[in-house]
Parts: C-alpha cells; structure tokens; sequence
C-alpha cells in the first residue's frame, strides 16, 4: 500500500512540473525529475517521452534531448557564455548575464542536442553546443566540451571516446532492429 501512494505522489509530483512550473517547455510523456532539479533554457527547451533526469541536475541552456534519455544525479548541461566576460570595465559578477532581457553578446544561438537511447552518468557536465547522438553513453564524471559520436562511451575532462558501447556491429545492428520493433525509434 506504501509503494501505491509513494507512486502516486510522484507522478503527481511530475505532471506538477510538465503541467504547471515547466508548461513553457516542450517535454514528452514519461518524464520523471528527482529532487532539487531545475529547468531553465532562453529560448529552447524540448524533452522526449520517457525522459529521467536525476536529483540535483539542472538543463540551464536551450537543449533539445530525444526519446529514452537518462540523466543521472548532479548532472549540469550548461551554456559556454553565460556571462559576458569580455565586457570591458565591469567585473563579471555584475555584467550582463544570459538569463537578462537585453544580453546580446556569445551564446544566444547555442543549442545543445541530446540523441535518443543516451546515458549521462553522475556528475557529468555538458557544456552547451553540443551535439551527443544517439546511443552514446557518458562516463560518470566526465566534461563534454565537443560532439560525441553515436552508440560510442566518452569518459574524462575534457570527454574523449573509450570505446564504442557495443561490442561488435552484429550487436548494434540488432539492437537498432529492436528498438525500432519495440520502440519505434532506431
């Protein structure tokens, strides 16, 4: 009866947040937040369906993630020009920043890209403009500072391929023919 009323309250505690505080987002059937998560992006932020993203993780930049994407715990995708750090005369912390009204300096056209079938392991920090494609999965800890490539594991600061995630080709082949019969996707 405990485990009924705890998955109640959390998939209210979802619908709170599709429907009501992230109703400007774009996000799929299926998403799940942990605790202390945050949303925020300037323009961009669309979320395919059955989306999790971990306690203490936050989207701060326009991002557009696929379908079956896991994002771990203390998980940051940020932007690369979030503070005009070039403004001549003015310290950082009081120069315009991305989240103002009038910022038009780098960064403004940024859009990350999250493939579908994607883990991001705990820790990680993407960094905007990035392009992670389908299947890739990144190692816990890791800094994505350039694309990754697809059905391929990076690990590291800053993120460097491993390996590929599956084995041989036979095995990626299937998993792809299984996704698209099971999942619609491949």
């Amino acid at each position: 009866m405990f485990g009924v009323i705890i998955g109640v309250i959390k998939t209210l505690r979802d619908l709170y947040f599709v429907k009501i505080r992230w109703r400007k987002y774009s996000i799929g059937q299926g998403f799940h937040a942990g605790a202390r998560v945050r949303l925020w992006a300037r323009k961009t932020l669309v979320i395919g369906k059955d989306f999790y993203i971990g306690r203490d993780s936050f989207i701060e930049t326009d991002c557009v993630i696929g379908d079956y994407v896991i994002v771990a715990n203390k998980v940051g995708v940020v932007g690369k020009y979030d503070h005009h750090f070039q403004y001549v005369g003015i310290p950082i912390r009081k120069a315009p920043a991305i989240r103002d009204g009038n910022y038009n300096w780098k960064g403004t056209d940024l859009l990350t890209k999250i493939g579908d079938d994607v883990w991001i392991g705990y820790g990680v920090t993407v960094m905007g403009g990035v392009t992670i494609n389908n299947g890739a999965i990144i190692a816990a800890g890791a800094v994505v500072t350039k694309d990754v490539e697809p059905y391929s594991i990076y690990g590291g600061n800053p993120a460097k391929k491993i390996r590929e995630r599956f084995d041989n080709k036979e095995d990626l082949e299937n998993h792809l023919k299984l996704m698209k019969r099971f999942y619609n996707e491949g």
